[in-house]
């Protein structure tokens, strides 16, 4: 089978760290030349466009226009382009929006109309399942991940259509009272009860309201209607997080009564590739499959607003009928790297959903201070925990700001100039004498070198929560290279002989960058080296205990004094200071303020422009979906 009849051609990942590829293509033509030299289309855009020209005999320039637009649009995380707004939704950094909007964007009208002649384009959702575009309304896919949405849509629809779960009502109130003690309205009791009559559910929240403590609670609940006979998969995007789902999960499960307990069983998370079972060379197909379906009642999946749509669509063709599918996460923050926020999309999706039960009718869970949204969200199986239990009222409101788009409400925060909120109007990487970042990172690398030195291995890495640069870009005077190497030096004049010890010198912070199960040690750990009788040993924390490495074991290790914000996601720090890129860069959206400033717990610096500032809280993310849509 040729390229062409593939459902889908594979985009190489070729944009660089600060989301912009200015490589030329010379022996592009027409619209494929114009827009690549103006910087919207990158080389690997424009090579699958005209390759998939030759192969399909196709040269009408609006089609192999939308061909790499479809492939760019991938790229920076869209499952489709939407035609009719393109031009209206495509920015790119240092490109005035005059130079783009005089490129010669098609007509949405004529432009649909080329593309349903072409060759390389299936029609409707009926169209030809061998040509490798196709066109739904005005959505233009690569034909694969147009299947892939069409899974997940199909099995929401199914899931919808069975038979409500079957709830013991007289047992389900006690159950409610043993787990979720006291008489306070209470989302986490909600949450609880949704779940237990619904196929599928979501769990929305933002950091430190409690959603893995309600997942425990859920799943007492349900394993105490089916008296324990329930098989549950735990898993999350990645085996840090994993990690992180298993060792709370189980730190809440010890609060249970003997009998809850017994009917929980073990809680073991997993990363959902190893749920799945990765096939060797592959990283898209999986020993289970819509041929050989996983054997277990319920999965939770955590974290899962970083869970790509292709990954989605695996797990959701991996599900028996009839097994429950529990999804918890942040749908506000950043999304997965790939293409796809399905969280966001399942939170939003414009479906039809026939309420399963009368709540209020069944059980003590109070439903009167519901709006409109959160009543709508229900009949979804959606319910979005709110109450805040690990950071100041002041960063909540902050980040409630940002997260709802809000710049006047965000300004009325910053007015207060409360202590725990700090925003630098500067240029970062202009600024000279940052002195309360300085003193931040000096006080929290001192006292990690010392205990370090001293070999305690958990008060250094208790130290190194207390402060995190967090970061948009990876390379240049906003990325994470700059700032660490920023850092290591304040650091140096502060510490006589500071990092004069080689790679592995005391008291350096360590991020791992790739998974070693043998030692159990996964991409996103954070250690730091500290001395054992006169040996570097590194520290790590595995399921709450700390364990020392020879630090010849570890591979792809980073020093962290500062991260990305991506990686950041899960983690929690005492105080933490966000550099903003300018207001131009592709990478400073809603999301990523709100995903950085919700990762401290006492204090959050900004360091930025105003104009960045405001540029993010107006900049939500826009990833082109077909699923948030009725069908």
């Amino acid at each position: 089978m040729s390229d062409v009849q593939r459902p889908g051609v594979r985009a190489p990942d070729l944009h660089r760290s600060d989301g912009h590829d200015v490589q030329r293509v010379q022996h592009a033509e027409g619209l494929l030349r114009a827009f690549n030299q103006a910087g919207v289309l990158a080389a690997a855009d424009v090579h699958v466009a005209m390759r998939l020209g030759r192969l399909g005999s196709e040269r009408d320039d609006l089609v192999l226009l939308g061909a790499a637009l479809t492939v760019r649009a991938l790229r920076n995380g869209s499952v489709c382009l939407d035609i009719a707004t393109a031009q209206l939704t495509t920015a790119v950094e240092d490109v005035d929006a005059s130079e783009l909007a005089g490129l010669g964007w098609p007509e949405p009208v004529t432009w649909a109309a080329t593309l349903t002649t072409s060759p390389l384009v299936a029609v409707g959702v009926d169209g030809d399942p061998s040509r490798p575009l196709r066109l739904v309304g005005t959505l233009l896919y690569l034909d694969r991940y147009w299947r892939q949405e069409q899974r997940i849509a199909d099995a929401l629809d199914e899931a919808a259509a069975r038979p409500t779960p079957v709830v013991d009502v007289e047992r389900l109130p006690a159950a409610l009272t043993r787990l979720f003690p006291g008489d306070e309205p209470d989302r986490q009791r909600l949450a609880a009860v949704v779940t237990a009559h619904r196929w599928v559910s979501v769990l929305a929240g933002g950091p430190g309201t409690g959603k893995t403590t309600t997942v425990a609670k859920l799943l007492a609940l349900l394993q105490d209607q089916a008296d324990g006979a329930l098989r549950v998969a735990l898993a999350a995007p990645s085996a840090v997080a994993a990690a992180r789902l298993t060792f709370a999960a189980r730190a809440v499960a010890e609060g249970f009564d003997e009998e809850d307990r017994a009917r929980l069983g073990s809680l073991e998370a997993s990363t959902l590739h190893r749920l799945l079972g990765r096939r060797p060379g592959s990283r898209t197909r999986f020993r289970h499959d819509r041929e050989n379906r996983l054997a277990v009642d319920v999965v939770v999946v955590d974290e899962a607003s970083m869970v790509s749509l292709t990954m989605m669509a695996r797990l959701v063709d991996a599900l028996r009928p009839g097994c429950r599918l529990i999804l918890v996460g942040d749908p506000d923050q950043l999304a997965s790297v790939e293409a796809g926020a399905v969280l966001g999309d399942l939170v939003q999706r414009d479906a039809e959903a026939r309420p399963s039960v009368a709540l209020r009718d069944l059980v003590p869970v109070d439903v009167a201070d519901l709006d409109v949204e959160e009543r709508t969200g229900l009949d979804r199986g959606v319910v979005r925990l709110s109450q805040v239990h690990r950071f100041s009222a002041e960063i909540q409101s902050f980040a409630e700001a940002v997260r709802t788009g809000d710049p006047d409400r965000l300004a009325a925060v910053l007015a207060e100039r409360h202590p725990s909120i700090e925003f630098v109007d500067t240029d970062p990487a202009a600024a000279g004498d940052l002195a309360g970042l300085r003193d931040d990172v000096v006080t929290a690398g001192v006292a990690v070198h010392t205990a370090a030195l001293a070999g305690d291995g958990a008060t250094a890495l208790r130290e190194l929560a207390a402060h995190r640069l967090l970061c948009a870009h990876a390379g240049g005077p906003y990325g994470v290279a700059h700032w660490n190497q920023r850092a290591e030096d304040w650091l140096r004049g502060a510490v006589g002989g500071y990092a004069a010890g080689g790679r592995w010198y005391v008291g350096r912070p360590l991020l791992l960058t790739s998974n070693d199960y043998q030692l159990r040690l996964f991409n996103g750990d954070t250690g730091v080296v500290v001395d054992v009788d006169g040996n570097p040993r590194a520290a790590f924390v595995r399921n709450g205990v700390v364990e020392l490495f020879a630090p010849g074991r570890l591979s792809d290790v980073q020093t962290v004094h500062a991260m990305s914000v991506h990686r950041s996601q899960g983690s929690q720090f005492e105080r933490v200071t966000l550099v903003l890129p300018p207001a131009g860069s592709p990478l400073l959206t809603r999301e990523l303020l709100y995903t950085g400033l919700t990762r401290a717990k006492t204090h959050v610096r900004i360091i930025g422009t105003r104009e960045a500032l405001l540029a993010a809280v107006r900049r939500p993310i826009v990833r082109a979906s077909g699923l948030r849509l009725r069908r």
